[in-house]
């Protein structure tokens, strides 16, 4: 067998073989679903997308002979190591066939990049941060990813063991189909709390779309502020999602809980337009127009991605509203057949135990590794 020969890739040579690769990796999975080429391409060029304004990153290519096998990103963030005060680099976008030296060979050549960065330790899979697709899927391969969450071959979890990485943290993904109604005891302390003096709930407004992405990163950079791995998100940022969002949000589907005319909590679900992206197969253009005409109405299913209260209003009892309305949201919008509520921390056990009352059951999880250097 041919050995193993590494590359950086340097502008855009070997940049369509890295993008490409997927395609071949997963033709033996039918739960995959394809990302268009060029949002992967418009995400990894730090002139275009806003994460790499406070950071830098590199591109392996592993190859036997003229065949590419794999692939990995070797990611310094600088805003994340100065908001925690620690040196972590970060592996992120890896893709590899069953090739256990391939796969040593790409996470030896970040090792060593990061290494040379002064960083102590790596972080992984992150694409390429927690505020973007995050994790390793290690149970729920019978089910096709939701959008933006992460699907990978089972044996990726062998490969990554194997080069000395070890669990730091699992996520959870929960479901919940059939059925949107709340236990009876949620459902009427829900309707109290809706009654209380000062408590309302107003939808999203794209008629003024700025002002309330704006007020969606500040409830959320606040009320995430103390979880594990968080990094607040830019204004740039926010701005890049807001557009990539654009095409498919509804603001149906996002909603505001106030508290005596002060924003309190912010809740934000996307239909999850997976299967159009998997018809789409890479790419848009004018074919793919015509398939998401024809095609939409495969989109059953929703996506909780956001939900945070603000610390000062975390004793109101705010998630069991927003659970109710969440529910209300789903029975009035009947052709949605289910609900995939995550990630959440594993040891967040709080609201871990709060979806499970709802209904919901765990039915994916994903890990994020680490290694010490």
């Amino acid at each position: 067998m041919t050995g193993v020969e590494i590359v950086a890739i340097e502008g855009n040579t070997g940049l369509r073989d890295f993008i490409n690769l997927p395609w071949k990796i997963y033709e033996e999975y039918p739960s995959w679903v394809p990302p268009l080429k060029a949002e992967v391409r418009r995400m990894l060029n730090p002139r275009k997308h806003p994460f790499w304004e406070f950071s830098e990153r590199i591109l392996f290519l592993a190859r036997r002979g003229p065949e590419t096998v794999g692939r990995i990103v070797g990611i310094i963030d600088r805003r994340y190591n100065v908001c925690h005060g620690e040196n972590m680099g970060i592996w992120g976008f890896f893709e590899c066939t069953d090739d256990a030296a391939a796969a040593a060979a790409l996470f030896s050549s970040v090792e060593t990049w990061v290494r040379q960065k002064g960083m102590t330790f790596l972080r992984g899979p992150l694409n390429p941060s927690m505020n973007n697709e995050s994790g390793l899927l290690i149970e729920g391969f019978d089910y096709p990813p939701a959008v933006n969450m992460t699907y990978n071959p089972p044996y990726y979890l062998r490969l990554i063991e194997a080069c000395g990485y070890t669990k730091e943290k699992d996520l959870l993904a929960f479901l919940l189909d059939g059925d949107y109604r709340l236990p009876d005891w949620m459902d009427r302390l829900a309707g109290k709390i809706a009654h209380k003096k000062g408590v309302s709930i107003r939808h999203a407004d794209l008629k003024h779309a700025d002002a309330e992405f704006a007020l969606i990163r500040e409830i959320y950079n606040e009320s995430w502020s103390g979880n594990w791995g968080f990094v607040p998100l830019t204004e740039n940022e926010m701005k890049d999602i807001q557009k990539s969002v654009k095409p498919f949000a509804d603001p149906d589907l996002a909603f505001f809980i106030y508290y005596e005319n002060e924003p309190a909590a912010v809740c934000v679900i996307f239909p999850d337009i997976n299967p159009l992206l998997k018809r789409f197969n890479g790419r848009v253009g004018l074919l793919g127009l015509i398939k998401a005409l024809i095609y939409r109405n495969e989109i059953k299913g929703l996506r909780l991605v956001m939900f945070g209260i603000r610390e000062k209003y975390r004793q109101l009892g705010l998630p069991m509203l927003a659970f109710q309305h969440i529910y209300k949201i789903a029975r009035e919008q009947k052709k949605y057949q289910h609900l995939e509520m995550g990630w959440t921390l594993e040891d967040n056990e709080s609201i871990n135990a709060l979806i499970g009352e709802t209904g919901a059951r765990i039915y994916k999880k994903y890990r994020i590794f680490r290694k010490s250097l």
